[in-house]
């Protein structure tokens, strides 16, 4: 199964499941991310949740989630 192209419509991604952090704000700040059946990760952004949809491997997925955690995006938050 291939994977749908990145920047494709998030509403046109069938079957999938999307959530965001717990940490996410009631203003809808936030992104959404689900899996999907080939085995990738779409992102959208939650204030748009017709798209576009960026898709990611797992790998790429978790080499941001680890870079998060070991602080790589403080300054882009403003954490620093």
């Amino acid at each position: 199964m291939q994977s749908p192209p990145n920047g494709i419509r998030a509403d046109a991604i069938d079957g999938t499941v999307w959530r965001k952090s717990r940490r996410s704000n009631p203003n809808g700040n936030c992104v959404e991310l689900a899996a999907l059946a080939d085995g990738g990760v779409a992102v959208r952004n939650s204030r748009h949740t017709e798209g576009p949809a960026l898709v990611y491997t797992r790998e790429e997925i978790a080499a941001f989630v680890l870079g998060a955690k070991d602080g790589d995006f403080d300054d882009l938050a403003g954490l620093t």
